[in-house]
């Protein structure tokens, strides 16, 4: 490509893209996937006390990209980089807060699609921090949601994200006084907590409940028992190497046993496999991954070019490094 390159804000994301086309481009990109014209950079994930520093990347198309962040106490700054997959060449630096809650919430709305009661109608949420928003958001998109029920530890975050989603979404919203009661009745139930102990069982999910667990990434974390693959009949994840690498509920489950039962997201849309009424629970698991990142990343950048947004940055040019500079000069 050799074009000179854009950088795209916070502002230009948000301005480009809404959460349905996220939606859209993310589940191309999997039937691209599906076909072999898109491949994952295994997720890549340093800990160091309670920070985690994070590295996903992708081919997809004629462009590679990767995106990495490091989540630490006192926050983030995630940044995808794309490059040109044949020259090697800068395409678009591409902030990513608003993407990440884009790709985030979007890839549950897709994996909803294919796994969720089509008359879905009460939303179970347990967590209410920055990525719970785009979650309720994703499954209004593409389920009649008519209420939410939310539980998050602390009754003052549960009750302030009740608000909020009345205010964004219109919908009705309960704060609940336990997770418990947050499944009560619940067809869709969103996991997006930091929690280090499990925390939501079987009993918990009325039958035919999708299970759409999103907040444990790291293998410090887990929010569901194990029972729940008892009940499951359906189970399919984002990135299996990912969940294999990196989740402690799905590495207990099927590391010994075998993953036969894992479905790639990307493999359950091009086999066709819905929800039957046969089914039981099912369970989505979202790790993270670079085809997720790139694939908006790509339509991003699309739209940035046709519409003249982002700052051009000139092709970085190298300079020959000062190899002597170290050694004194002689003095004769």
């Amino acid at each position: 490509m050799s074009a000179d390159a854009i950088w795209i804000t916070e502002a230009e994301v948000v301005q480009l893209m809404d959460l349905r086309e996220a939606i859209a481009a993310l589940e191309a990109a999997l039937r691209e996937e599906a076909r072999g014209g898109a491949q994952n950079m295994t997720k890549t994930l340093l800990q160091y006390g309670k920070n985690n520093l994070h590295a996903i990347g992708a081919k997809l198309g004629d462009l590679v990209g990767t995106k990495t962040w490091t989540h630490t106490q006192g926050g983030t700054c995630p940044l995808l980089l794309v490059w040109d997959a044949a020259d090697g060449s800068l395409v678009a630096v591409i902030e990513a807060f608003a993407l990440g809650n884009l790709r985030t919430g979007g890839i549950s709305g897709v994996a909803a699609e294919w796994m969720a009661q089509k008359d879905a109608k009460i939303l179970g949420i347990v967590g209410t921090g920055k990525q719970a928003l785009a979650q309720v958001g994703t499954m209004l998109s593409v389920r009649p949601i008519e209420r939410l029920q939310i539980y998050s530890p602390r009754p003052e975050s549960r009750a302030e994200f009740a608000g909020k989603v009345r205010e964004e979404f219109g919908v009705e919203a309960t704060a609940c006084d336990s997770a418990s009661q947050a499944c009560k009745g619940a067809q869709i139930v969103t996991l997006v907590t930091r929690a280090a102990q499990p925390f939501l069982t079987a009993a918990m999910l009325d039958k035919g409940t999708h299970l759409n667990a999103v907040g444990a990434i790291a293998p410090d974390r887990e929010e569901f028992t194990q029972d729940v693959f008892d009940r499951a009949t359906l189970v399919a994840v984002d990135n299996l190497s990912g969940v294999q690498q990196l989740s402690r509920e799905f590495m207990t489950r099927y590391t010994a046993s075998g993953w036969d039962r894992v479905a790639p997201l990307s493999k359950l849309i091009a086999s066709g496999r819905r929800r039957s009424e046969a089914d039981d629970l099912s369970v989505f698991k979202a790790m993270g991954m670079g085809i997720s990142d790139l694939a908006l990343g790509v339509e991003l950048v699309k739209r940035a070019r046709e519409r003249g947004v982002g700052r051009v940055m000139a092709q970085p040019k190298k300079a020959k490094p000062r190899f002597a500079g170290g050694r004194a000069r002689s003095p004769v």
